[in-house]
């Protein structure tokens, strides 16, 4: 594997772009030459490789642009990335290297007043200070409220820990609500800026003087639901929402089969992953593999190339494919069927997409 040093198209993409972007004024390409010129670059180094005439190099360029310019470019992103790639190639004169991916992402800026700027809020809708949700949920995460009876606090209180590696931050009541704060304020918070409710129906939840409301206020705003069963079974409007029966210590694996379909999730499970601790809980994330549905090439590439980096994904038996009978097929398998493209465990122990 070449050292970081030795490659030569990355310290000389700005030379590159600089020369690309006259070629795009000359041909009045205005769109694509605002992308470039306007862009944050990061390189991706050595994204991909092959030992090909001594060693092809393959890079990945991200174009980090403003707002506006993210927008008014996102209906044609992917045919306007395979553009910039395949002009930066033609431009630039480095053998053996080449831009394999160019992503065109938007730009980090936070304005917390945009809901009341964009004059679709409606009257008496709670608007959550971002102050409040890094407070409430782990950033990044996908948020998830539990909704339990006071009795069953410690069960809740450890399946928020056990589900936290798929990349899920639980609000539990009597655990997240700060001293501080106000509890009906902070809860009220978490409904507010949850992105789906879990219901734990043990015996007796309909009694308590919360679980109801809480129950309501999911419904209100649409979120995802579930209706988790210890012993009761769901019931009025709740009833008619997935319905999933396990005991404590399969809930943090089923919770999380039933979200992983939700496109939010999804990213929060790939962010989580290099977060991996052990071969032990590489094989406990990889047990929603099977339900990891449409993912998009990008999404697909970016899980194997973590998979590539990370020991302790490579080797868990749940990642690698390893005794299918007890841990299941593995990552290259259901790279491939949820993308319909080619993805194979070589001898090096690492993922490779088949090109073409």
């Amino acid at each position: 594997m070449k050292q970081q040093s030795e490659f030569d198209l990355p310290p000389d993409i700005e030379r590159y772009l600089s020369a690309l972007s006259k070629l795009y004024r000359q041909q009045g390409q205005r769109h694509k030459l605002e992308i470039i010129v306007n862009a944050q670059i990061r390189v991706h180094e050595e994204w991909s490789a092959d030992n090909w005439n001594g060693g092809t190099y393959g890079h990945a360029l991200y174009l980090t642009v403003p707002q506006n310019i993210y927008l008014s470019c996102v209906d044609q992103r992917n045919e306007l990335q395979a553009e910039i790639r395949s002009d930066l190639n033609k431009v630039h004169n480095v053998q053996n290297e080449f831009i394999e991916e160019v992503f065109i992402e938007m730009e980090k800026g936070e304005d917390e007043d945009w809901r009341r700027k964009s004059g679709a809020l409606q009257s008496g809708e709670r608007t959550v200070l971002p102050s409040a949700t890094e407070r409430l949920w782990l950033t990044g995460a996908y948020r998830v409220f539990l909704s339990h009876k006071s009795d069953v606090r410690k069960e809740t209180a450890k399946l928020k820990e056990q589900i936290a590696p798929f990349g899920i931050s639980c609000f539990v009541a009597h655990v997240d609500v700060h001293p501080t704060e106000e509890w009906q304020e902070e809860i009220a918070n978490a409904l507010a800026s949850m992105d789906a409710f879990v219901a734990l129906l043990t015996e007796g939840f309909h009694e308590s003087l919360w679980t109801d409301q809480e129950v309501g206020y999911a419904i209100a705003r649409g979120v995802p639901i579930i209706a988790a069963r210890f012993g009761t079974d769901p019931y009025g409007f709740i009833g008619r929402f997935q319905a999933l029966c396990c005991g404590w210590n399969d809930a943090p694996v089923a919770i999380a089969k039933l979200l992983i379909r939700q496109p939010r999730m999804l990213d929060a499970y790939i962010a989580a992953l290099p977060r991996c601790k052990s071969f032990e809980e590489g094989n406990m994330m990889a047990k929603v593999l099977p339900d990891m549905e449409n993912l998009t090439i990008e999404q697909a590439d970016q899980v194997m190339s973590i998979f590539n980096g990370d020991p302790k994904l490579r080797g868990s038996f749940g990642f690698r494919g390893n005794y299918p009978s007890k841990y299941g097929l593995g990552l290259a398998k259901h790279l491939s069927r949820a993308t319909g493209q080619q993805y194979m465990l070589v001898s090096s122990g690492e993922i490779k997409r088949r090109k073409g």
